[in-house]
């Protein structure tokens, strides 16, 4: 029986440990993507104990004590932080084949150096420990380093200051990037009845009256130039699905213009809206040289009570089984016929699409860049070994797999970069699987290329940030 993570943790044959330890292992991180406060990491904000760093937003860790049978007051109510890590702990013990069984032990060992496993009769032995290593100095910043992250794109809405990543930006002493990515979430959700105050907030930080669909759009590329100026090449965008369902400039002026009123629109006239806000903004990715990226396949906030109570993020999303390849594939022709379409990232939460990514992505690749359309790394309910191994082995029939970015934290825990570890770890053992079954020779000039590129150096290239990390021992 092998030791509970061990030194070769998910690397069952000689290929998969040579590969990890020898090529992914030494890698630095890249974080492209991640919902982690760059206000935080400015003010290297400390922790009182694990229980802020574990539960305090983790909506994953929610879920499953909510699974349990636990008490809401002990996952986001007034219970005291022993006790809802005490109930986490009880948690986690029946969590046998769950990432977060993995992820949280990973998180134990490498960080806090805990070699045992948490349940119910070690949280007391594993509290003590883990608050004696915050309260001793395991700052915000310092789990960053301890990571060896060379970069980190946060999530930020149009109207951001971004106050904080200047402030980082000038800080000498944190080698760290920390760039911000574009989300222009509430700008294109005119269905929302908070629509028009959010106009109002983009209409005084962008100098533009808004007034128009025109506008909007003229507004939009003012603060597109702000966060470019502050480093920002990523945008990122969270959908129900990649809907097209075009229209005449005109009618889009229109819908506008009625929801300006006051009004609400009809289904078909926010399809129609936007579509239109879609192609506008890819086509400004692709002049910029921005990465356009895309989540969709959610159907958040399903249960009305809890939301009522805490409002989104709180753990009751689920997988959206509706996303017509077509219109994606339709969107992503519209910005490709007129030589616009950007380097484009895209993340389904529903497994079953992976087929249909990998053949949508086919189609409009080209010499403007290695692997310019891209699968995204397996998401959310997916980052798991079942599901990371399924997109990979996917991506890998239906295109190139050495050409593919890795793996993104996208969290709110600063504890969360041993995702890429793990990821690391499962897409090792699977080439290497590869190897040891004939499918692949053993080239070990080319598999190191392979794996350092999937860990690192490929996402690198991609997003153009050869001028943003340290280059000391890296081949990019």
């Amino acid at each position: 029986m092998r030791a509970f993570l061990d030194e070769d943790f998910l690397l069952s044959t000689k290929t998969a440990r040579k590969l990890y330890h020898e090529y992914a292992e030494v890698m630095p991180v890249l974080d492209y993507h991640c919902h982690i406060s760059p206000q935080e990491i400015y003010e290297d904000r400390k922790f009182d104990n694990i229980t802020q760093v574990w539960l305090g937003a983790d909506h994953y860790k929610w879920r499953q004590m909510r699974s349990n049978g636990v008490e809401e007051k002990y996952i986001t109510g007034d219970a005291s932080d022993r006790e809802k890590f005490q109930k986490w702990a009880e948690t986690l013990e029946m969590a046998i084949g769950n990432p977060l069984y993995h992820w949280s032990h990973l998180e134990l060992k490498r960080y806090f150096g805990y070699e045992g496993y948490l349940n119910r009769d070690t949280a007391e032995e594993v509290w003590n420990l883990c608050n004696e290593k915050l309260q001793g100095g395991l700052s915000a910043r310092k789990m960053i380093q301890m990571s060896n992250v060379t970069l980190i794109c946060t999530t930020d809405d149009p109207v951001d200051s971004l106050e904080w990543h200047k402030k980082i930006a000038e800080d000498d002493s944190f080698t760290t990037a920390v760039l911000p990515a574009w989300r222009p979430d509430k700008a294109m959700s005119l269905e929302k009845p908070d629509y028009l105050v959010y106009l109002k907030e983009l209409e005084r930080v962008s100098g533009v009256e808004i007034n128009s669909f025109a506008a909007l759009v003229d507004a939009l590329r003012k603060r597109m130039d702000f966060f470019a100026a502050m480093g920002c090449s990523v945008s990122d965008h969270g959908l129900a699905y990649v809907m097209y369902e075009p229209s005449a400039p005109e009618t889009v002026e229109k819908i506008f213009a009625k929801r300006l009123s006051g009004d609400s629109v009809s289904p078909i006239e926010e399809k129609q809206f936007k579509t239109a806000f879609m192609v506008e903004l890819g086509r400004e990715y692709h002049k910029r040289n921005w990465v356009m990226q895309l989540h969709y396949g959610v159907k958040r906030d399903n249960n009305g009570k809890i939301f009522g109570e805490l409002g989104p993020d709180a753990g009751i999303d689920c997988i959206n089984n509706y996303a017509p390849s077509s219109e994606m594939a339709e969107y992503l022709n519209a910005l490709a016929k007129t030589d616009e379409l950007p380097k484009t990232i895209l993340y389904s939460l529903n497994p079953v699409d992976n087929a249909a990514i990998g053949t949508i992505i086919g189609c409009f690749q080209d010499s403007s860049a290695a692997g310019k359309i891209q699968q995204g790394s397996a998401w959310w309910f997916n980052d798991h070994k079942t599901g990371m191994t399924d997109q990979m082995i996917s991506l890998a029939n239906l295109g190139l797999l050495g050409n593919f970015i890795g793996m993104l934290t996208d969290s709110r825990s600063f504890l969360s970069y041993t995702r890429h570890e793990y990821f690391r770890r499962i897409m090792c053992e699977l080439i290497g699987s590869w190897v040891e079954n004939g499918e692949y020779p053993p080239d070990y000039t080319a598999l190191e290329r392979i794996v350092k590129g999937i860990s690192y150096r490929n996402a690198v290239r991609y997003f153009g940030f050869e001028h943003n990390v340290p280059a000391a021992g890296i081949d990019l």
